[in-house]
């Protein structure tokens, strides 16, 4: 069975850092492209970042861009979200997902196993 297991959410003060990481209990994770979404109460799940299998290319939702740095560790079946500079509007409960197939994708239907969600909150 697999399992995504989020962590490193919180409440952090707008303009702080959060680092969110997602543990893979997937075989195939070297292979896989894997993404971060998020949702916020009352809104639909929106994609935030993806990488592809090697980690060479990383894609980012355009609010992110320049503050979010996704990466991977293929050794520790890891994958990270780095947060900088974070604003109210970032405050959501945020998933880690994998998609068998070794590019990155937006589409959420595209990605087979998800975590359970850490909550990020950013104060104003």
């Amino acid at each position: 069975q697999v399992q995504l297991v989020e962590s490193g959410g919180g409440l952090v003060q707008a303009g702080g850092s959060l680092r969110l990481s997602c543990s893979a209990s997937l075989r195939t994770f070297s292979g896989a492209a894997m993404a971060w979404f998020r949702q916020a109460p009352g809104k639909e799940r929106e994609f935030v970042a993806t990488i592809n299998w090697s980690g060479s290319i990383p894609y980012y939702r355009e609010s992110v861009k320049g503050r979010f740095t996704i990466s991977r560790d293929n050794a520790k079946k890891t994958v990270y979200l780095q947060m900088n500079s974070l604003k109210p509007e970032d405050t959501a409960v945020y998933y880690c997902a994998a998609r068998i197939q070794s590019s990155g994708s937006v589409n959420i239907n595209d990605y087979h196993y998800w975590g359970q969600g850490t909550q990020v909150t950013v104060s104003s």
